[in-house]
């Protein structure tokens, strides 16, 4: 079950969808690998940079640091210009603790400290190379101090080891690290919205020629094109080439089961012929027989060999008929065939030239029994409108004869059923539509026409419209 969902996921997700989510997540991923790791440089950067001024400042304590042998007393010029040190919690400091054997924390402190000590480690064995080590201090606020510290001997007979640390809060850091955040951040943000844009420009893009092969495909199953146009781009030509290759076995199959279809048919009407010929000239019971059979068997025929041909013509692609040159010529037809009752047979004047999706032979065949038809029930006239409805054509054939009582309308299309015995035919006309109809999804009914009489309306799949 899991497993079919995914597949039914997979089937139905939009391909311009999962491509443009797949590259933004790439896209987001390296933006943000690109902003923590801008980020993290930056703020190593200045990091540095702080403690290389925290070990110049160190450098100018060191310098001013003096040890007074007649008051035994450590003095300390002014070590740095550096306005911060006399200010009181600017967040700048020096400390100078002693060490040895009576230690003593802040000998010496900057007035920034005002009466505060920083609460130092003890003092390694062996600095670093360098000759100071960088410490993580926290004052007595919870303030996070970046120091450096350094021992210190000084020549003079009498004086002790000393260390010397200047510290500064961190927030000096964080100060232009938060702005450098503001601006790497508006900058990427910025990229990431280009990235989008031109994603999104070269999916539409690169998929256009999908959506031309979607549209081609579509006139194709419509009857506007027997197969698709060219030229595509080399990843689709071959499928394009293979599809038409396709369309063209799929049209001279149709043909051959048409052809094979249309020998079988004349192959068993002529025997049945010579058969019904003979019939006629015996009058006894055996005669009778044989002309019931034969007519049975040419009903069996005729149904059968109409739904063969619409269902070859129904799996066939890019068929389309037009509809209003063959209703001219049938109407022509009929009028000859009826000139003894001076019928007139009329093509409505807002007909649409519209296309039969279909075969020739069929649209003819269709027609030509429901004209037929009412042309056996008309009084005067007969008129043929073709007019659309939703995705198909509608074509309906009036007449001003009697009409069909309502419980008949629906018997009239079944095999062998004729209203009238009275008039000529065998009753099969209709029951052939209804066959073709049904094969082609169409429908067909009857009931009350304008003029008075009986109207037919027949549905059937529409193609391309055609060009007037």
């Amino acid at each position: 079950m899991k497993q079919t969902a995914q597949a039914t996921f997979h089937a139905d997700g939009s391909l311009r969808l999962r491509l443009l989510a797949g590259t933004l997540a790439w896209v987001l991923l390296a933006l943000a690998v690109a902003f923590w790791g801008l980020r993290t440089l930056f703020q190593e950067h200045i990091t540095q940079q702080f403690a290389r001024q925290l070990v110049a400042q160190l450098d100018q304590l060191s310098a001013a640091v003096d040890w007074d042998e007649a008051s035994a007393r450590l003095r300390v010029a002014s070590p740095s210009a550096d306005a911060r040190l006399d200010q009181p919690l600017s967040g700048l400091y020096w400390q100078i603790d002693r060490l040895g054997a009576a230690p003593q924390a802040a000998l010496a402190r900057s007035r920034s400290l005002w009466d505060r000590t920083l609460e130092l480690p003890p003092a390694p064995q062996q600095y670093p190379a360098q000759g100071w080590a960088l410490l993580h201090l926290t004052d007595d606020q919870g303030h996070a101090l970046l120091a450096v510290a350094r021992p210190l001997q000084l020549p003079e007979e009498g004086a002790p080891p000393l260390r010397l640390v200047v510290a500064g809060d961190e927030a000096l850091i964080a100060e232009p690290l938060q702005r450098f955040t503001h601006m790497l951040l508006a900058a990427l943000g910025l990229l990431a919205l280009g990235l989008v844009l031109a994603v999104a420009l070269q999916l539409r893009l690169a998929l256009r020629p999908l959506e031309r092969l979607r549209r081609q495909l579509a006139a194709v199953r419509d009857g506007s094109a027997p197969q698709l146009p060219g030229p595509y781009p080399r990843e689709l030509q071959p499928l394009v080439q293979e599809f038409n290759h396709v369309l063209a076995e799929n049209a001279d199959m149709v043909r051959r089961a048409r052809t094979q279809a249309g020998n079988l048919a004349h192959a068993v009407h002529t025997p049945l012929s010579i058969l019904a010929n003979a019939a006629a000239q015996e009058q006894g019971p055996l005669g009778a027989l044989v002309r019931e059979q034969v007519a049975s068997a040419r009903r069996q025929v005729d149904y059968h060999l109409a739904r063969a041909r619409a269902a070859a013509a129904v799996r066939a692609t890019g068929l389309a008929t037009p509809v209003l040159a063959p209703a001219r010529a049938l109407l022509r037809t009929m009028e000859h065939l009826h000139a003894a009752r001076a019928l007139s047979f009329e093509l409505a004047p807002q007909a649409q030239d519209l296309a039969f999706r279909g075969e020739e032979q069929d649209l003819y065949e269709l027609l030509g029994n429901l004209v037929d038809n009412a042309g056996k029930w008309a009084r005067t006239r007969v008129v043929v409108d073709v007019q659309p409805h939703a995705d198909q054509l509608c074509i309906t054939v009036d007449d001003d004869g009697p009409g069909i009582p309502e419980e008949e309308r629906e018997r009239m299309f079944e095999r062998g059923v004729q209203l009238d015995e009275r008039r000529p035919g065998a009753g099969l006309g209709l029951d052939i539509v209804r066959a073709l109809v049904d094969s082609y999804g169409g429908s067909v009914q009857a009931r009350p026409s304008p003029l008075g009489g009986a109207q037919l309306r027949l549905c059937l799949p529409r193609a391309g419209d055609v060009s007037p």
